[in-house]
């Protein structure tokens, strides 16, 4: 027989606090940060903290209303939302004025917003829509391909609206298809890439000799060799077969170290063909000895070089001159303290200024003398770090964690799988944000500008998050509401 509860008792008022406590934290931090001495309060309306007071009401009503709808319509309208939002989108890169050399924002006369963090909540409904019809199982590149094309359409929208930080965060539902069953190997490939541009972009002008190759090519080379060596032999039983290739690349070394005592040796060249003949040597095995398994290891060992090859020519052409000195600064390519490593090291000069327990409330030098750019926005954390220290930076930090691992707990116990990969949809963002944004500040990941949830200043963002959040609890009071 069935149970019904009211959603006053239904609802996860263990989150509700969390977000409230994040929201007034927020609140507070902003006024910190866009104080200035001759501002009459926290509720000047003509100053960032005043405005960031009315969009917490508003995100309070919308968040109410979210949670009178009826569960089911998310559900059952999780195309057309995701559809509209996509128009939106569409329509955005074509009317949107130019602001900082992005064009992601529509103007309605006093308010701005921005669309992109629509996107996010409209992407996870379709998602959790398509995924839960029919049982669908991630288990191959096959069951990849239309969930990449949800996940692709708005990230190469907002990429055309020059938005890369906004976009980068639709990577995050790689860790939903993670835990949906996607092959851990996939992430590990992400992560592959990754070191290679890293290694290709800081190391291609470091030379091995003189004009013999370059040294991020060679430790590209010897990265995939090892990969290859350490998969044969520890996840295969064909171990002969990966000695016998060992031995071939050490005479191939060898070799080539000889010749080049005589005449002068390109090690790009040898790096090159050495590990694309140890791709054709596991398609060799994949074929006429029918050892399956060795069929990724060729694909890997071709894509990898080929992806090597081209991460200069993505560094050089793709990306805007900014984004290549952020990268060069955070990669230490270059000391760039007053240009664009400046945001930076400003903020790292700020949270250390804070010491372990603050200047105090208001007291912070480097933001009330406006140091740091977008300290009210992006930057927001360094304003925490000043002002109260490393204690206050940490309770910060705790009531984060907190806040995902409640999000988890609320994936796991659901139900019905378009509740639980919805959850793990706004998990995924909220940790994606969490760790870029903070690592921005600190120093140790690239400064993308993209908002701390519930902290940085703007509706857009103050409205994005709530909705995520109050949908997941809408659809999380709906296993008590009916119980059997």
């Amino acid at each position: 027989m069935s149970k019904n509860v009211s959603i006053k008792y239904a609802i996860d008022w263990t989150t509700v606090v969390y977000f409230v406590l994040l929201v007034f934290m927020g609140w507070i931090s902003i006024y910190g940060a866009s104080y200035d001495f001759d501002q009459t309060g926290i509720l000047d309306w003509e100053q960032r903290a005043g405005k960031q007071f009315v969009w917490i009401l508003t995100a309070f009503g919308l968040g109410g209303m979210l949670l009178l709808v009826d569960y089911k319509m998310y559900n059952f309208f999780a195309y057309v939302i995701y559809a509209v939002v996509i128009l939106l989108l569409i329509v955005t890169i074509f009317v949107a004025p130019d602001i900082k050399g992005s064009r992601s924002w529509l103007v309605m006369g006093p308010i701005s917003f921005q669309p992109a963090e629509l996107a996010k909540m409209a992407t996870a409904l379709a998602l959790s829509r398509f995924m839960s019809a029919y049982n669908y199982k991630v288990k191959g590149w096959r069951d990849l391909l239309p969930l990449s094309l949800f996940i692709l359409l708005p990230f190469a929208l907002i990429i055309l609206q020059k938005e890369t930080g906004s976009a980068l965060v639709f990577l995050a539902f790689t860790l939903m298809l993670y835990r949906e069953g996607m092959n851990g190997i996939i992430l590990l490939l992400g992560v592959l890439a990754i070191f290679l541009f890293v290694v290709v972009v800081k190391y291609s002008e470091v030379l091995v000799g003189v004009d013999q190759g370059s040294l991020g090519m060679l430790i590209a080379a010897v990265t995939l060799l090892l990969i290859q060596f350490g998969y044969a032999l520890l996840y295969t039983k064909h171990r002969r077969e990966s000695l016998y290739l060992i031995a071939g690349v050490v005479a191939t070394v060898g070799l080539t170290l000889l010749i080049n005592v005589w005449y002068r040796v390109n090690f790009d060249y040898v790096s090159v063909f050495v590990v694309i003949a140890s791709g054709f040597y596991w398609v060799y095995m994949a074929l006429f000895r029918r050892f399956r398994k060795f069929w990724m290891l060729a694909a890997v060992s071709v894509g990898a070089i080929v992806f090597s090859y081209s991460s200069d020519y993505l560094f050089e052409k793709v990306l805007e001159p900014h984004q290549q000195i952020r990268i060069k600064v955070l990669l230490n390519m270059e000391d760039d303290l007053t240009g664009a490593g400046y945001n930076v090291n400003q903020s790292k000069i700020a949270i250390g200024s804070g010491g372990l327990w603050g200047k105090g409330f208001l007291n912070g030098t480097q933001t009330k003398l406006k140091y740091v750019p977008e300290q009210d926005t992006d930057f927001i954390f360094c304003t925490v770090g000043e002002e109260h220290g490393f204690w206050g930076s940490t309770l910060v930090l705790v009531i984060y964690w907190l806040l995902l691992m409640r999000l988890l707990t609320i994936a796991e116990r659901q139900r019905e799988t378009f509740n639980r990969i919805y959850a793990y949809c706004v998990t995924s963002i909220f940790f994606f944000h969490l760790m870029i944004n903070i690592g921005m500040v600190l120093g140790i990941m690239p400064v993308i500008g993209i908002p701390l949830p519930f902290f940085s200043y703007g509706g857009s963002s103050l409205w994005g998050f709530t909705i995520l959040l109050f949908i997941l609890l809408r659809l999380d009071a709906s296993r008590l509401e009916r119980m059997h």
